[in-house]
């Protein structure tokens, strides 16, 4: 049984690109939960195994799954270190969010008492 790691020097996409299709976010949960085997991912899609195959390969190449050769079986884990990195960019901006929801709630309860 041989792990496959991918080289991050290497890698053509980035988590964004990873995370920007739907089917690929949908893999992903799929993953959260347990190991599967591409011939298990495919069944969960109406595409075919390359469709699939490509999907998890740029999964693969933005770190967000490994993927392990047993025998003829590939299979795929989810990897979510990257997904906590991401987490922590995007929580940077809720400062920004929330001060501008605290804006637009005031705004619009300033309007109620106004009519």
């Amino acid at each position: 049984m041989s792990s496959y790691k991918r080289d991050a020097s290497l890698s053509k996409y980035d988590v964004f690109q990873a995370i920007a299709d739907p089917t690929r976010r949908k893999m992903l949960k799929l993953l959260a939960d347990k190991e599967m085997s591409i011939a298990a991912i495919t069944e969960c899609f109406p595409m075919t195994r390359t469709a699939v195959n490509k999907h998890l390969d740029v999964l693969f190449q933005a770190g967000l799954v490994t993927r392990q050769r047993s025998g003829k079986e590939t299979r795929y884990k989810l990897q979510p270190e990257p997904l906590i990195k991401l987490k922590d960019w995007l929580t940077f901006f809720e400062q920004y969010w929330d001060e501008k929801l605290y804006s637009l709630r005031k705004y619009v309860e300033d309007d109620k008492g106004q009519l």
